[in-house]
């Protein structure tokens, strides 16, 4: 150790020695124009000023080292460890950057797994990347002051190999971005988060990768950890939104997806840590789809009277125009890159016109105008831009599927459902609720679907259709008989999974509503199964099993979304709740027509 300390002296007196000589007078700080270190580094011998900062950094760690072993005191020895394993992982840094060393031995004698398929991969997937050897000095600088405390976390993580394959892309996208870099230098904090999260999830992972400026979300754990409320959720998304004009659609867009990448991060970093259970992860995930379509809804509004004037000549804040939403987001189920179901409803005149209230204003018909903003709607949440896709949407649900028209009037609506609407639509109409719109047409929508909902029904004719339809599902869905004979099983769409939970509880609101209201409240499953326990149409048994199974298939689904596997597990693992939902479904639906299953 002294000669080592010896060679230390002596290399930083000859770095000393070269700033006086370079700059001719006393002076020990080093230079920080870039002429000047290119300088600095050719005096001492080094190829370029990355290299010679490399080096500093490891006989300053050495220096600091041995000075803390005389004098610390035990907090700082504990300080001066973590130091000591960033000095290794700095040299290991410096080796497998510069000529000669021996990386991998480094990585063996740090315990780091896979040392070998460690060093392929920092070489082929980070150091090869175009944007790290395009990197200018700045940034070379601090990425090499990053990725060494960087790996020191990482080694500590439970799966280093994994976690490091999982953090590369981001370490790429930032290369060139110096102040995500140096945020991350200069916030141990995120960067500990940054660890836990992308360890937890390749989800996260795949998203900060994409959207580096979430990088902001990890400074302050509490925020990152903490779902806000409704009300708080549109306060923050109208501060976000404040600044930018109305008219500028692409800044709106913008704006748009990062809000919801930010809040869908800490949904995530929320549900991966264990701090929010299921039901609340989909009840916020819901929400933050709520806050922004609701958004959407009235800029589009905005924008269209701007241009056209107000249908009818009657001048409200809100359009007479609903968004209805169906599915998961109508049931309150939402996950983590689920679509929207939507469908769009006005009530509006529809052989009127709007009334232009300038001469730069043009008139339309009023279907014209309300097909024109369900239009903007989908453009705003479809459309792909450098932060991606706000929403997927599917309008398929609307009356006549692909071939109706995009909004309809809720008397064409109600017409069509009442006259021709197939067994499944009024099953999917179980899910329905209006969500952002006027709220005289969102009250008018709920009375309607408790009218169509509430229909007394042939029973054995409604059974025929719900068996059927499954079946359909089922064989164009499900899983392959390869997978079955190996043993797998698709949590959504297999026998005795969670479309079957599903169907029966829509059959049931069809079946009874007519004489148990109570069944009509609500549009999520879990409380509908609450209303048929309570009415006794189903035992207190049979609902139990059927919500416990219900939030089972829904957990491993959610955990497996985060970690961008299929829904699709091992039939063992949930046989029993397999075996009880099939049990139900055979005593509630089967007449005849009985649903194919493969027993578990």
């Amino acid at each position: 150790m002294d000669q080592q300390l010896a060679e230390a002296y002596c290399f930083l007196r000859n770095v000393e020695h070269a700033i006086q000589g370079y700059d001719d007078r006393q002076s020990q700080d080093l230079p920080k124009d870039e002429l000047g270190r290119r300088r600095i580094a050719h005096i001492l011998g080094f190829a370029n000023w990355t290299e010679f900062q490399q080096h500093l950094n490891t006989q300053r760690d050495l220096v600091h080292q041995q000075f803390s072993a005389v004098i610390a005191t035990p907090d700082e020895q504990k300080n001066d460890a973590q130091q000591q394993g960033l000095a290794d992982w700095r040299l290991f840094w410096h080796h497998l950057t510069g000529p000669g060393g021996d990386p991998q031995g480094l990585l063996e004698k740090l315990l780091f797994p896979e040392p070998e398929n460690t060093l392929k991969l920092l070489r082929d997937h980070l150091l090869s990347a175009p944007a790290v050897m395009a990197m200018a000095a700045v940034s070379r600088e601090r990425f090499a002051d990053l990725v060494p405390r960087l790996l020191q976390r990482v080694a500590e993580a439970e799966n280093p190999y994994q976690t490091l394959t999982r953090i590369i892309p981001l370490l790429v996208a930032t290369a060139r971005r110096s102040a995500y870099l140096l945020l991350l230098i200069e916030n141990p904090e995120a960067l500990d988060q940054l660890v836990v999260l992308t360890e937890a999830s390749p989800w996260i992972a795949q998203q900060l990768a994409h959207h580096p400026a979430l990088l902001d979300e990890l400074l302050n754990p509490a925020t990152l950890y903490r779902v806000p409320p409704k009300e708080d959720l549109t306060q923050d998304l109208r501060q976000q939104v404040l600044r930018i004009d109305p008219d500028d659609l692409e800044q709106q867009m913008e704006a748009l997806r990062y809000f919801r990448s930010a809040h869908a991060l800490r949904v995530a970093a929320c549900e991966v840590t264990g701090k929010l259970p299921l039901m609340k992860v989909s009840d916020y995930l819901t929400e933050l789809a709520e806050v922004i379509l609701a958004y959407v809804l009235q800029l589009t509004w905005l924008q269209m009277v701007q241009r056209h004037g107000y249908p009818d000549g009657e001048v409200h804040q809100e359009p007479n125009f609903i968004i209805v939403a169906y599915g998961k987001l109508g049931g309150i189920e939402l996950a983590h890159g689920s679509d929207l179901d939507l469908v769009f409803l006005h009530g509006a005149d529809p052989m009127g016109t709007t009334k232009p209230q300038s001469s730069e204003q043009r008139s339309l018909e009023n279907t014209t105008f309300y097909a024109r903003l369900g239009q903007k709607i989908i453009h705003i949440l479809n459309t792909q831009t450098p932060s991606g896709q706000l929403y997927e949407v599917d309008m398929r649900l609307r009356p006549s599927g692909n071939s109706g028209m995009l909004v309809t009037s809720l008397t064409a609506f109600e017409k069509y459902q009442f006259e021709s609407a197939w067994t499944w639509e009024h099953q999917a109409l179980v899910r329905a609720r209006a969500i952002a719109g006027r709220p005289e047409l969102m009250a008018q929508f709920g009375k309607l679907r408790h009218r169509i909902l509430a229909q007394q029904r042939d029973q054995a004719k409604l059974q025929r259709d719900v068996v059927e339809m499954r079946q359909k599902m089922r064989s164009q869905l499900g899983s392959n008989k390869k997978q079955l004979a190996e043993g797998m099983f698709n949590l959504k769409q297999d026998a005795g999974g969670i479309v079957d939970i599903e169907f029966m509880v829509q059959y049931a609101v069809l079946a009874w509503s007519h004489s148990d209201p109570s069944l009509l409240e609500y549009t999520d499953n879990i409380r509908i199964l609450g209303c048929l326990a309570a009415s006794g149409q189903l035992s207190a048994q049979e609902v139990n099993q059927l919500i416990e199974a219900y939030k089972a298939f829904r957990s491993l689904g959610h955990r497996l979304a985060l970690q961008q596997q299929p829904g699709i597990v091992a039939g063992d693992q949930v046989e029993s709740e397999r075996r009880i939902v099939t049990q139900i479904w055979r005593r509630l639906l089967d007449s005849g027509a009985t649903l194919e299953t493969d027993d578990p």
